[in-house]
């Protein structure tokens, strides 16, 4: 965050807002207005993005009593953990069970719930060695997560304000690698004026500008951390834009035209009567399902190498349909087969296996994973929490030097870069901000604004005459 108006003289060797090229000044005002304006939701993304990271933690203590049991050497059929969890469920529909991935852990068993919100399932769990129900919670998602998570998740996505609430996200997400690469981008011409003036080295590019007064202490630890946290902000920029509301959709109608889907696992049961039989291994219709099949469906999946310990074995989704068995880890090395199974013959009759899947796709999957911070475990986790608690120093540093230039005692900061940029900065920087616009609407919408807040100002700041500086 800076201006483009210096309290302090700059020594001759540097160059002032004045003599910078039309790409500085334009960078510098969009930088300013950037880190003003957006810097709020940005740090509310990032203090409750590192929140997220820290929960995995959290839940293993706060539900201790739901997750954990005494190991057992033996373990009940699943037919016995489900028969368990639907006498003493909270009711619903049974659709999926996630057995026990290690000794000492419950199985999960899930049932749809009206009543729930979307992607909300209630989940029993059972002691696999007894059979005993150990409590019911809602669970969020593919990965299941508990409530403590999905709290701190729908704040750090909407701020609990549903599909509105999402805008904020995506604003945050939109101009978090704009401002990323203006701050570095004039960091990188204070540093090579500095070097060309044989004041810095190599190695001052990434560390603080030493030995210097007033407003500039702090230029230089904002400049270099922010180029330590560049790659980690464009990362984070470019994956959680995959969740938003309208830059989401575009990403996704890009990644359908180029063929970068996931694969669709294949569940129809084919042969006469397929029909029939798949509803008669569902519980012919009537709503209720034989627990034994649970068994016979895992172990004819395990038998076609689902071999991870973390797995959901799912009930047909409709009549006609195979079950379905998929690997639920996210730590590397990436599982995500799955399978689809005729429950009433045991034959597997779709497969998708990782291995498979588009390039594009993978990096997809690796990328939300890791934003997640749960590709490489801990080591993940200790990263999104290093880059937030930097870019949250980051930010504070960004509005302390604000403050410390905001204009005072009648003296106006000079605006109206976009104008005084020149013609062909201002085509390609309009050109640029319309094909960007496009693909991140919101990023569009309040760039426009910016710009024409500036427009704005920079004329009625031509028109007033300004005090001398003292």
């Amino acid at each position: 965050m800076s201006t483009d108006a210096e309290p302090t003289a700059r020594p001759a060797s540097e160059p002032s807002a004045g003599a910078a090229s039309g790409w500085r000044g334009l960078v510098l005002r969009l930088h300013f207005y950037a880190g003003l304006l957006v810097g709020p939701f940005l740090l509310v993304a990032v203090a409750t993005g590192v929140l997220y990271v820290l929960t995995p933690q959290l839940e293993d203590w706060l539900y201790s009593e739901q997750l954990r049991v005494e190991p057992s050497t033996q373990q009940l059929p699943l037919a016995d953990q489900v028969r368990a969890a639907v006498a003493g469920g909270p009711g619903g529909e049974l659709v999926a069970v996630r057995p026990a991935p290690e000794p000492g852990a419950t199985t999960r068993v899930l049932f749809d719930d009206p009543a729930l919100g979307d992607s909300e399932r209630w989940t029993v769990f059972v002691d696999p060695g007894t059979g005993e129900p150990k409590g019911a919670l809602v669970t969020y998602g593919t990965s299941g997560v508990l409530p403590l998570r999905t709290t701190i998740d729908q704040l750090h996505r909407n701020l609990m304000l549903g599909e509105p609430g999402r805008l904020y996200s995506e604003l945050a997400a939109s101009w978090l690698w704009v401002v990323a690469l203006g701050g570095v981008a004039l960091w990188v011409a204070r540093w090579r004026a500095r070097r060309a003036a044989g004041r810095a080295g190599v190695v001052d590019l990434v560390r603080p500008e030493r030995g210097v007064p007033g407003r500039r202490r702090l230029v230089g630890p904002h400049g270099a951390l922010g180029t330590w946290l560049l790659l980690g902000a464009l990362f984070l920029s470019a994956t959680g834009l995959t969740w938003s509301t309208y830059a989401g959709e575009n990403v996704a109608a890009l990644r359908a035209s180029f063929g970068w889907q996931n694969p669709v696992l294949q569940t129809a049961v084919g042969g006469e009567h397929a029909a029939h039989r798949a509803a008669a291994a569902a519980g012919g219709g009537s709503g209720i399902v034989d627990p034994s099949l649970f068994d016979s469906v895992l172990g004819a999946a395990r038998a076609a190498g689902i071999d991870d310990g973390r797995v959901e074995v799912a009930l047909p989704a409709q009549v006609g349909a195979a079950w379905t068995v998929t690997e639920v880890g996210r730590e590397w090395p990436t599982q995500v087969d799955a399978v689809a199974v005729d429950a009433a013959s045991g034959a597997v009759v779709g497969e998708v296996r990782f291995a498979d899947y588009p390039l594009m796709a993978k990096l997809t999957r690796w990328g939300i994973d890791a934003h997640m911070g749960v590709l490489f475990g801990w080591v993940n986790q200790l990263v999104l929490v290093a880059f937030g608690v930097g870019m949250i120093v980051l930010i504070v540093l960004g509005y302390r030097m604000w403050w410390q230039r905001r204009p005072t005692g009648g003296r106006a900061v000079p605006r109206g870069r976009l104008r005084a940029a020149g013609q062909p900065v201002v085509f390609a920087a309009v050109a640029a901000a319309l094909v960007v616009g496009w693909f991140a609407p919101l990023f569009g919408i309040s760039l426009l604004g910016f710009l024409a807040v500036d427009t704005v100002l920079g004329r009625r700041a031509r028109r007033v005459p300004q005090p001398p500086r003292v």
